[in-house]
């Protein structure tokens, strides 16, 4: 073959199989797409059923959302969309089930999941998310079923929309509607049957979304979130009686496998603090939300007035918002329906003229009342709407300040990963003294910020945190009214033992300290089988360890400590030949006072706990630590 012709047809083979490649800024031109190009992972490889699943409406849809709503103005550089990082979500998941040795089939399962995990996020993400919690009237109900999270939307989607395409049935591996059933399961997290580490893989503690998301922001913004070795995670993690943990064949692959772990969590602090909590972020959140509300609230009372009888009109147009809007979307929605104010912020946001910051409160500015209060207001969404929308309007009408209020506070603590050291399991936490300290410091990441148009009109920052202070306060006794506050009620636990325990003479006290937290666990457990106690300490327990654990009363007991209502002492002690850590608990003098001040609001539940408390005295395994009494009561 002469030199002339080779040329021609190495060229011409290049070209083919250039044809065939896909990256994820020219969209899907080639109905043969095997390959996409990704600048985080490199070259992922589609099945035939990832393919159709890309080439659906639903999951196009993504491509105009981006993956951190506003933060686009403080980081010119995050565009990334909803699309590639559920590509590479895909890809991650992929990479974990080779690495646990799943079958095939599970691995095009997780694969699927991964892809389709963030199927029902409506446009700008979390930031219009927010209004189905903040604005209860607006959540859609579909034959009875209430959708008040992108969860649901995802579900809704695979099970409903994509289990009747045509197309899409031919390359799945399976066509029934169990099938999709299951995917959809699989890519919200929840394992529906199947063994816990499909779900595990989409939505854990360390998992697939995270080491995606976090790659990819940091990837785009230029933020450095440290280095996250995903080939040592991926090293680290095994299967274990249907479950996923970290651990390693000797000793020093165990300790390589928590720093690994480690290295993620250093990562999603640093991921709050400098991107989601940066100002400018928050200002632009705050700026869409307000338009937004206020649009919606004029279409509901335009509606009103024109007596339509479809109340469920408003969560239509809400529904809409996370089945088929994007980006764009919501800012023609803001730009046909919304009013003056409404129609000023947009033009401010579409400009790039964002409010400017006039105040941040963080944790180290909030009394630790204050730092609880809005703890338990973050957690309801009506209340923090009022919050904010009181304390703008308060500032604006004590001062003359026009303002905005944006409010935040980090979630996603590591709850349920598991470690194996010297063929002993155990939760990640309670292996790595750093991991421990991490959760606190994210526990801690508090933003309140205060923006205004106008830098001149800045009130004194006294003024402003006795209104806070006063607010939270008028805050936590509508949200009572409305629903149990599970934080005070782990509170009055602390409490009663203190009063039970506590020993005093003219000049010092003796406090209980607590031994174990799994005491705390059992004890709540116990509490909730209590008729009149169950809407106190109605958590979700699992009982697949050695105690009754609950995800959401663990992460109450890290935002106990955070704010400074608990103590937490770590002791090592030895356990089978290793020096393990304990954590031992007391009730700070701060959390006595805030104890006391809300223990008339829950006197028949008190008495209750303490005549449990009294019954169970000799269960209840302490020390007690004697000071000066002015120590603790100052």
């Amino acid at each position: 073959m002469s030199r002339t012709r080779l040329i021609v047809r190495n060229k011409r083979r290049l070209t083919f199989l250039t044809r065939r490649l896909y990256t994820l800024k020219e969209g899907l031109q080639w109905s043969g797409m095997e390959v996409i190009h990704d600048p985080v992972h490199g070259t992922i490889r589609l099945s035939r059923f990832e393919e159709a699943l890309i080439q659906t409406p639903q999951f196009q849809r993504l491509r105009g959302i981006e993956q951190l709503a506003m933060a686009y103005f403080a980081y010119p550089g995050a565009n990334h969309t909803r699309f590639e990082h559920s590509i590479g979500t895909m890809h991650m998941a992929g990479r974990i089930a080779d690495q646990l040795g799943l079958s095939r089939d599970e691995k095009v399962l997780v694969r699927a999941g991964g892809l389709l995990h963030d199927l029902g996020h409506p446009a700008f993400s979390h930031a219009v998310e927010s209004i189905l919690r903040r604005n209860p009237i607006y959540q859609p109900v579909v034959q009875g079923r209430t959708f008040s999270n992108h969860e649901a939307f995802t579900q809704y989607m695979i099970e409903e929309i994509l289990s009747e395409d045509e197309n899409l049935l031919q390359r799945a591996p399976d066509s029934s509607r169990d099938y999709f059933t299951t995917l959809s399961h699989i890519a919200i997290g929840d394992p529906f049957g199947r063994p816990p580490y499909l779900a595990q893989i989409i939505s854990g503690d360390i998992d697939a979304d995270r080491i995606d998301f976090l790659m990819r922001d940091s990837y785009h913004t230029g933020v450095s979130l440290g280095l996250i070795d995903v080939n040592q995670i991926l090293e680290s993690l095994v299967l274990e009686n249907g479950r996923v943990l970290l651990g390693g064949r000797d000793g020093y692959s165990e300790e390589m496998a928590l720093v690994a772990a480690e290295s993620m969590l250093t990562a999603r602090a640093h991921h709050y603090s400098a991107i989601i909590h940066h100002p400018t972020t928050q200002a632009a959140r705050a700026m869409l939300l307000y338009a937004l509300e206020g649009t919606l609230e004029r279409v509901r009372s335009k509606m009103e007035k024109e007596d339509k009888n479809d109340k469920n009109s408003v969560s239509t147009i809400v529904m809409d918002f996370f089945l088929r809007s994007t980006d764009a979307d919501i800012f023609s929605f803001i730009r046909s329906h919304g009013g003056p104010t409404e129609q000023r912020l947009i033009t401010r946001l579409k400009e790039g003229r964002i409010c400017p910051l006039i105040m941040r409160f963080n944790y180290s500015r909030l009394h630790p009342q204050t730092r609880t209060a809005l703890a338990i207001i973050t957690e309801n969404g009506r209340a923090k709407k009022i919050f904010e929308e009181t304390l703008a309007r308060r500032i604006h009408d004590l001062h003359g300040t026009p303002t905005l209020v944006d409010l935040d506070m980090a979630s996603g603590l590591p709850k349920t990963i598991r470690v194996k050291i010297n063929d002993e399991e155990g939760f990640f936490y309670d292996n790595s003294a750093l991991a421990n300290g991490l959760i606190r410091a994210i526990s801690r990441q508090i933003s309140l910020c205060v923006f205004t148009r106008d830098r001149e009109k800045r009130p004194p920052v006294r003024d402003v945190l006795e209104e806070i202070k006063t607010l939270s306060i008028q805050l936590l006794r509508f949200i009572r009214e409305e629903t149990p506050i599970q934080l005070e009620a782990l509170l009055l636990i602390f409490h009663t033992l203190n009063k039970l325990f506590s020993e005093e003479t003219d000049s010092y006290i003796s406090i209980p300290k607590i031994h174990n937290i799994t005491w705390i666990y059992r004890t709540t457990h116990q509490l909730a089988s209590i008729p009149q106690l169950k809407h106190l300490f109605n958590y979700n327990y699992t009982h697949e360890y050695e105690f009754p654990y609950s995800d959401e009363l663990y992460k109450n007991i890290q935002t106990l400590v955070a704010v400074e209502m608990l103590n937490e002492d770590i002791r090592t002690i030895e356990h089978k030949n290793r020096w393990k850590q304990r954590y031992e608990y007391t009730l700070t003098p701060i959390g006595a006072l805030y104890a006391e001040e809300i223990a008339p609001h829950y006197k028949k539940e008190i008495q209750i706990i303490t005549e449990y408390l009294k019954q169970h005295k000799h269960a209840v395994i302490h020390d007690l630590i004697r000071m000066p009494k002015r120590r603790y009561q100052a």
